[in-house]
C-alpha cells in the first residue's frame, strides 16, 4: 500500500508540476483566462497529494509501532525508500517552479499597480511622502 501511495503522490506532484509549467508560459503572455481555468484542478491535485501525505504518514508510523526497536529506514523495503527519494526531488522541482512563478505573479502585480497609481493617483501617508489630492469627481451644490 505505501508504494502504491507513494506513486500516486509523485504522479499528483508531476501534474502539477506540468500545469504550473502551463502557468508560467501563460503569465509571459498574459493568457489569465487559462490560468484562472486552472486553478480548480490545481487545488484538487492539491488535496489529493495531501491526502496521500497523511496515508503514507500513517503506513510509516504503523511500521513503527509494530518494530519500534527498528529505525525506519531499516523497515522500508528499497523500492519505497526509492520512491521516497523521488518524491523528494519532485517537490524540490516543484518548490523551484512555484518560486519561479511568484516572481513572476509579483512583476506582473507591481506593473498593474504602478499603472493604476500612475492613472489614478492616489493618497499615501506615510513619513516624507507628499499628499497627492485627485478629484475624479467634483460636486456642486
Amino acid at each position: 500500500m505505501l508504494e502504491q501511495y507513494l506513486q500516486g503522490a509523485i504522479t499528483d506532484l508531476q501534474q502539477l508540476i506540468d500545469i504550473t509549467h502551463q502557468d508560467i508560459a501563460d503569465i509571459q503572455i498574459a493568457n489569465n483566462e487559462a490560468i484562472f481555468s486552472r486553478n480548480e484542478s490545481k487545488n484538487s491535485l492539491i488535496k489529493s497529494f495531501e491526502q496521500k501525505k497523511i496515508l503514507i504518514e500513517e503506513e510509516m508510523q504503523q511500521l513503527m509501532d509494530k518494530n519500534p526497536q527498528d529505525k525506519l529506514q531499516d523497515l522500508l523495503p528499497p523500492e519505497v525508500d526509492k520512491g521516497l527519494d523521488t518524491l523528494r526531488k519532485v517537490l524540490v522541482e516543484l518548490k523551484k517552479l512555484n518560486s519561479a512563478y511568484a516572481q513572476s505573479v509579483f512583476a506582473v502585480s507591481e506593473f498593474y499597480s504602478s499603472l493604476l497609481t500612475r492613472l489614478i493617483p492616489h493618497e499615501e501617508n506615510g513619513y516624507g511622502v507628499s499628499q497627492a489630492s485627485v478629484r475624479l469627481l467634483q460636486t456642486q451644490a
